[in-house]
């Protein structure tokens, strides 16, 4: 069962991230401030729960939290600065869209650069064990999800829908045969690396034989 809160303050925000490890779209980030008394009997890490949860609890966050915010980190600018700072620069926009300044914060994962001076406490795995960072990864993981199917209409050759855009071998296809998008991003390895052409025997003979 998913612990409430890590401080003593109750006014804690969790934060998480969604398309990290996405060969296209960008990295969204969400934090949530719950009540102190909040509840639910399925919400978990984004990952351990079917679509049809996700998208079930989404409205039921939004509308019980004290406050949520949600950013996006185009794939530009995760080229430009890195994922991991992308990552932490969503974080951060997600905490600024707060409707209530955070007295403590919640971070999954183990790298986070402090907020605004404001107490933080990074937690490995933090999805599956706080409520505010598994509401974060639910409102982050929705919202990444319905970017990346509405851009699948206009480049259905990826299947994004579907994956999201994630490196799945269906997706790498997709770009070997059609080449990249404004949509991927440029420093990360879209392909993987080329296997070194073996050559038949006869070519690998020498000119004496």
């Amino acid at each position: 069962m998913l612990k409430q809160n890590y401080s003593e303050f109750s006014l804690e925000a969790g934060t998480d991230e969604a398309g990290r490890g996405c060969l296209a779209g960008p990295v969204v980030a969400a934090a949530v401030i719950l009540p102190v008394n909040f509840t639910h009997p399925f919400l978990n890490d984004s990952k351990q729960l079917s679509e049809k949860k996700r998208a079930q609890l989404r409205p039921i966050i939004e509308e019980q939290a004290l406050a949520f915010g949600v950013s996006f980190v185009w794939q530009d600018e995760v080229d430009e600065i890195n994922v991991l700072q992308a990552s932490i620069t969503g974080m951060h926009r997600s905490i600024e869209a707060l409707q209530i300044l955070p007295e403590f914060i919640i971070v999954d994962g183990n790298r986070f650069r402090t907020y605004k001076d404001i107490p933080h406490k990074t937690i490995v795995k933090g999805d599956a064990k706080y409520l505010s960072i598994a509401a974060a990864s639910v409102l982050a993981k929705t919202y990444r999800d319905a970017y990346m199917q509405k851009i699948h209409n206009e480049f259905p050759m990826y299947n994004w829908k579907k994956n999201k855009g994630y490196p799945t071998i269906e997706h790498r296809e997709g770009i070997r045969k059609f080449g990249t998008t404004r949509y991927h991003r440029k420093t990360f390895q879209l392909l993987p690396k080329q296997l070194k052409l073996k050559l038949p025997p006869q070519i690998l003979k020498s000119d004496s034989e």
